[in-house]
């Protein structure tokens, strides 16, 4: 273990393990607080691929640092075998773990709390000219305030600011990966949108809009994109929902919502309550 890590934090119990490491939860004798500390052991990381991810995530999340839905970093430490990296703690179970417990769907104000919080963290993302490219619901922490705090930016990219400049490569997750990267197609920031739309229909109707009995079945429908809300499960989601829901998981990326215009949404500002719909 480094040992500067060790003479500015005190490590306690380990609360995660992953490929390349372990994380634990660790506290700042000198703030007073609790922390997250990944250790990364670099003898894992054979695939270029995998070095990239690493060495990109910490530079990109610094980029981002400012936003309070973002996992922030606070310090980094790197020895001949290990990279750790201090970042905020998310104790609270992620979203994935509350998709699964929870009673099968979530009433409108409830998602709309959560949705906001993401839709935020994603267009701070994209005025900084970042794309996430793996919005999913293990992808959303919470800390110990039921802040959210969306983290894992290994797949991220930075396409530019004030500049046409599209992405390419396939990465993503089923369920929430936008058509257009399977295409093979160049791509914009706006499959983070499609991936958030996905999590706000699961969070309201308790399912995927696009699934299959494999991943490749998954991704052809995906790739069909025929989104609908069957009556017995949306009988009680309100049009202003749906209306937001079309226009995120939307195949016509021209016609896509941005990040920005889904936080201008009646549905976001009122917080999932239902006025009359208006123009945007």
């Amino acid at each position: 273990m480094c040992e500067r890590l060790k003479s500015e934090y005190q490590l306690c119990e380990e609360i995660g393990r992953g490929r390349f490491g372990v994380v634990y939860r660790c506290f700042s004798p000198i703030s007073g607080d609790y922390f997250a500390s990944k250790s990364i052991d670099k003898r894992l990381l054979s695939d270029p691929t995998d070095l990239d991810c690493i060495e990109k995530e910490p530079k990109i999340l610094q980029l981002l640092s400012g936003s309070p839905n973002i996992l922030q970093i606070h310090k980094i430490y790197e020895d001949d075998t290990f990279l750790h990296i201090v970042t905020d703690l998310c104790d609270g179970a992620d979203l994935f773990d509350r998709l699964s417990s929870s009673e099968g769907t979530f009433s409108e104000p409830e998602a709309a709390l959560i949705f906001e919080q993401l839709i935020s963290a994603i267009a701070h993302c994209h005025r900084m000219g970042v794309a996430h490219r793996d919005i999913k619901p293990d992808n959303v922490l919470f800390d110990s305030r039921n802040k959210l705090k969306l983290a894992d930016f290994g797949s991220a990219e930075w396409f530019g600011i004030g500049e046409e400049r599209k992405m390419t490569g396939i990465v993503g997750t089923p369920y929430y990966v936008a058509p257009e990267i399977l295409s093979g197609r160049d791509y914009n920031e706006k499959v983070d949108v499609w991936s958030a739309g996905v999590i706000l229909y699961i969070m309201l109707a308790g399912v995927p809009p696009f699934y299959g009995d494999s991943p490749t079945d998954t991704f052809e429908a995906v790739l069909r994109g025929n989104l609908r809300f069957p009556p017995r499960i949306f009988r009680s989601v309100s049009p202003e929902a749906k209306d937001l829901l079309k226009k995120m998981i939307c195949k016509d990326v021209s016609r896509r919502l941005s990040s920005e215009q889904v936080l201008r949404h009646p549905w976001v500002i009122n917080r999932g309550q239902s006025p009359s719909l208006a123009e945007i």
